[in-house]
């Protein structure tokens, strides 16, 4: 592998956002280079079949270049856009959804639906920080991983983080830096809501009174829930304060509150969960006397404020913990219209008491895989209208052809929402509406 430097002209950008060149007859994946861009970059793999490098020095930069907002950003593997401008990224986001959903697919939306936005720093409120402590500089680093490497990223603070923990992440590191039990805490949990930020430590060891003590101060000085893991995920052993309230979000338009555990799952950019929820009830286009069908629920994101609209709802999740959570937060917030079931929905669902009744009306949720197995069933129920929600478009569009060829629907509208912005993941949201006759 070349180890100097190769100079090459950026012919166009994968659907992750890595420059696209030809050098000696082969593509090669350029980190850090942008369309357009005459730039030398480096080689970090190449083999027969795959070459990938970074640029390290932009030559001719493109219009859409930008200065990242991060002092960690050439490193740190948390982000991979920021040197790009935000509009930029934008429509790279959505020309991948777009193409995966005619390649894919073999569909095309009636419509794009217009991007859903928002804060694009300190947005990001639930994500699972590595620790490592760094023996021979005897140092703590806290951090997310080093571009294709295992290593923490060496910073000062994490400005895609939400405030209440990105801008202390050097006393972070410090305050680890000085527990006994330095060498075995290998994660941190964090998760905010709208009052309170919670840090879960992972230690692998007992936790001396010396080590509370620590994080107790730093707890106190920053105004922080701490809490302790040296178990299961739901095993959590509350150091600060000793009371721990339940973190919650609020779905203001809704009136609708959702309590959450840290551990539990939940959109990461609250500010874009609130607008997909506004725009998913829009699509859906709900009046009093719909029966709405929830598919991959969860704690009941869509399911609450749908509830608030429509005449009965019914959320089924494959964890029966958020099963349980879901109808709690259902009778907290007085909501008497919705109900909420177990059921692996990658597993055969006939007979299921929620598929019994017909729906008018479906939103699906889905994990990366899609909700391939689900969807003659959703075709079955009768519904006329679908939204889906996609956290990877190559799913949707797999869906979407399934949608529209197998089970007559048309595809109205697609668009992307910008949930994770400065990186190449893309969110999105589609409406599907059954053909007439």
């Amino acid at each position: 592998m070349p180890e100097e430097p190769v100079e090459a002209t950026i012919e166009s950008l994968s659907d992750e956002g890595r420059g696209i060149a030809h050098v000696d007859g082969r593509a090669v994946f350029v980190d850090q280079a942008l369309a357009g861009e005459r730039v030398r970059f480096r080689y970090s793999r190449l083999t027969s079949k795959i070459a990938e490098g970074r640029a390290v020095e932009i030559i001719e930069g493109a219009d859409s270049r930008v200065q990242p907002g991060c002092s960690a950003f050439e490193r740190c593997g948390g982000c991979s856009l920021q040197h790009m401008q935000g509009d930029a990224q934008l429509a790279l986001k959505q020309q991948a959804l777009l193409k995966h959903l005619g390649h894919i697919g073999n569909v095309e939306p009636a419509h794009v639906l217009e991007p859903i936005t928002g804060e694009t720093w300190g947005y990001r409120s639930k994500a699972r920080l590595g620790v490592r402590y760094v023996a021979k500089k005897d140092r703590v680093l806290v951090g997310f991983r080093e571009r294709g490497s295992s290593f923490i990223t060496e910073t000062q603070s994490c400005e895609i983080l939400h405030p209440s923990v990105g801008a202390i992440i050097s006393e972070l590191a410090e305050s680890i830096a000085r527990l006994e039990l330095k060498r075995r805490i290998p994660q941190i949990e964090v998760a905010v809501g709208d009052d309170q930020t919670v840090l879960v430590f992972r230690h692998l060891d007992d936790m001396s009174v010396h080590d509370r003590e620590i994080l107790t101060a730093l707890a106190k000085r920053h105004g922080l829930t701490i809490m302790l893991q040296d178990g299961p995920p739901n095993e959590l052993e509350p150091l600060w304060p000793p009371e721990v309230r339940p973190l919650y979000y609020v779905l203001e338009n809704f009136d609708v509150r959702i309590e959450f555990q840290p551990g539990d799952f939940t959109q990461v950019n609250y500010g874009i969960n609130r607008k997909m929820i506004g725009r998913a009830i829009e699509l859906l286009q709900l009046d009093s006397g719909d029966r709405v069908l929830d598919l991959f629920s969860g704690l009941g994101n869509f399911t609450l404020p749908i509830a608030t609209r429509a005449g009965s709802v019914v959320g089924v999740e494959g964890d029966a913990e958020l099963v349980r959570k879901g109808t709690e937060n259902a009778r907290r917030n007085g909501i008497e219209n919705a109900s909420f079931f177990a059921a692996d929905l990658n597993e055969e669902p006939a007979g299921a008491p929620w598929l019994k009744d017909g729906y008018d009306k479906v939103l699906v949720d889905p994990p990366r895989s899609g909700a391939e197995f689900i969807l003659p069933h959703i075709a079955a129920s009768g519904a006329r209208r679908l939204v889906y929600v996609s956290c990877h478009p190559a799913s949707l569009a797999r869906d979407a052809g399934i949608l529209v060829h197998e089970h007559g629907f048309a595809l109205k509208g697609a668009g992307v929402m910008d949930m994770f912005p400065h990186t190449g993941h893309v969110e999105s949201i589609a409406l599907f509406e059954r053909k007439a006759g």
